[in-house]
This record gives C-alpha cells, structure tokens and sequence, in this order.
C-alpha cells in the first residue's frame, strides 16, 4: 500500500471491518470516509441490526466521517455503488478496505464493486488464520461487544458479552469457528487503538429475527 493512499472503508461496525482500517491506518492508509449498508427503511445496517445511531455515534469516536445507503438485498450493489461513488467525489478516495479474511466470493464481490467506482480493493486480513485475526484484535486493545448470534449454533446468553479469551473459548467449545467468519455471530466495536474515545452503550431488548437472536444496543450521550 502506497504511504498516504487515501481510501473508504466498508464499515459493519464489527470487529473485522474495524480490525482492517487499524490495519490499513499503519501500513500508510488515510481514511476519508465510511460506507455502511442499511435495510430498505433506513433503520438499521443490513449485516449486524444495529441501530444507525449508533453507528453515527461509533463514527464519530474513530473521528471519521460516516456515509450511508439503504436498500433491499436485491438493490445492494447498485445502492452501495451510488454511496461509495459519491464518497469518491467529494473526498478523492483512490481504495476501498474490506475485513474478509478468506472467502474467494466475497473477495471477487468486492474487487467488482471497486471496479465499478474506479478503486483498487484493499484486504488487509487476507489469508490469515482466522483464530489468530481474532487473537490479534485482542491483542491491539480493540474491544468488541457480541450483538447477534445464530439461532441453534450459539446461545443467546453471549449477547451483551465483551469478546475475551473466556468468551472466545466458549465459542469454540461449541465447534463454531472463533473468528465468525461463517456467521456464527456479530459484533460492535466501542473501543479500540483507532478510535479518539469509547463509545459508551447499553444493552436493550432480545430479538429473534431470521434466525439470528439480536441485542439492541444503544449508545449514551
């Protein structure tokens, strides 16, 4: 990565995306925007329900900028094309970050998308152990807090729980990958070596919706 490159960052709010940007930031990378998905109402991000306050709120303690799109599955593509294009325009970003670690499709999904807008892909945790991508973000001071979990794959018990050794122990004993990498569960970042301050939050209500339980979490002024 070439020192200074300026880039946008596909943003979930979770552990991966941010793990990558931190990642992105040291190898020289100077963030000028971030794109998050949300559901068709606008409401709450597509990938982890969580609430498009909160993510505002998480933006705003990394200290950059936020830039939202809302679609249906099917509309996806163009929409986040629309949004990235956009953020390119007014910012001069040349590169787009991903946090995938290891699955060809989501990778070769990207790389399209980069190449729509004119930007090369960036993947910063390209094909490391999955464990040990999980292991490093505890090791760099992130703290990440569990948000949804598969129904009949993990309990909803881990919602609300920070991820540590402990919790990620408990993961594994259930035989699901440790990293989530396949889905078994989601989470938001409040704190971390990117951001200016921690995001405070509070837990809210339980849901079970499409067959993954979630937790509303919301943040405090």
């Amino acid at each position: 990565m070439s020192p200074s490159l300026p880039v946008y960052c596909s943003w979930s709010g979770g552990k991966d995306s941010a793990l990558a940007l931190h990642e992105a930031i040291r190898a020289g990378a100077e963030p000028r925007f971030l794109v998050s998905m949300l559901t068709e109402g606008g409401e709450r991000s597509r990938s982890h329900g969580l609430a498009r306050e909160l993510l505002v709120a998480q933006a705003a303690a990394v200290g950059v900028p936020i830039r939202f799109g809302a679609a249906t599955w099917r509309g996806y593509r163009e929409e986040l094309v629309r949004v990235v294009a956009e953020g390119i325009e007014a910012t001069g970003a040349r590169a787009g970050v991903f946090g995938d670690i290891d699955m060809d499709e989501h990778r070769e999904w990207e790389e399209g998308v980069c190449a729509e807008v004119g930007t090369e892909a960036v993947l910063p945790l390209w094909q490391r152990d999955r464990r040990a991508v999980t292991d490093q973000l505890l090791a760099s001071g992130f703290e990440a807090v569990i948000v949804a979990v598969r129904d009949g794959v993990l309990p909803p018990s881990l919602l609300g729980r920070t991820l540590d050794a402990g919790v990620l122990a408990e993961i594994e004993a259930t035989g699901a990958d440790a990293c989530g990498e396949n889905g078994e569960y989601h989470t938001f970042v409040v704190d971390g070596p990117i951001f200016r301050e921690p995001v405070e939050v509070e837990l809210g209500e339980r849901s079970l919706r499409d067959g993954v339980w979630f937790v509303d979490l919301r943040a405090l002024a």
